[in-house]
């Protein structure tokens, strides 16, 4: 039986933070995205730059990696590369990131102990990675509509074989939000705000409406 006689106002502990967070960005390169049918191009390229800029936003750690960039996928993502100047994405030959120690070496140093994982393909280069990092005791969270696959079949078919070991679906936008979790916060309030505004659709014309109309901070 539950007992609710001692419930209080603290957070669940299974919520993210950004002192606990690493974001890991796979192959968001052209060849990849070439491929890429399950959903519209421009949302993923949206959501994988709104991750990407919320995790600045909270300095949050970002490993960038690439597959093949040289010989056949491409150069990164230009707006990550503009995002992440000093950042160099390791490229590499395995379609599974985690196969690759430099991958693996570059998320321990973070000495982060959750990841939150996005790129191309859903199937093969995020679900092989998050099996993998989760069966080395890391708690991994998707972001699936930073994601892609070469169908929805393929991407619906990888999000559940994820969650069936334990990797929690997000989106970008939810792992923003859990990072702010209070509007008081009002050192990162106008950064987040200033991105809902660039990636969050109607969310973002909405807090644009109301800061030119009430112009006291808001957010909803």
């Amino acid at each position: 039986m539950v007992n609710t006689a001692n419930a209080k106002a603290d957070p669940a502990t299974s919520l993210l933070s950004p002192q606990d967070c690493v974001v890991l960005l796979v192959d968001h390169q052209p060849q990849m995205f070439f491929g890429t049918t399950s959903t519209d191009r421009e949302g993923i390229i949206n959501a994988t730059v709104g991750l990407g800029k919320a995790a600045k936003v909270f300095d949050v750690p970002v490993v960038l990696t690439t597959v093949a960039a040289r010989s056949f996928s491409g150069p990164l993502l230009t707006p990550l590369a503009e995002l992440f100047p000093s950042v160099r994405p390791i490229d590499r030959t395995t379609m599974n990131c985690w196969e690759d120690q430099r991958v693996v070496d570059a998320v321990k140093a973070t000495g982060r102990t959750r990841i939150v994982m996005a790129g191309l393909w859903t199937e093969v280069c995020i679900a092989l990675a998050s099996l993998s990092a989760v069966e080395q005791g890391y708690r991994v969270y998707v972001a699936t509509d930073a994601c892609g696959g070469v169908s929805v079949e393929a991407h619906e078919n990888a999000v559940r074989r994820m969650t069936q070991s334990g990797v929690v679906p997000t989106t970008w936008l939810t792992t923003m939000l859990e990072w702010q979790r209070d509007w008081g916060r009002t050192r990162t309030y106008d950064a987040v705000t200033r991105v809902v505004q660039e990636h969050a659709g109607a969310y973002g014309l909405g807090v644009a409406y109301a800061h030119a109309m009430i112009r006291e901070p808001v957010a909803g």
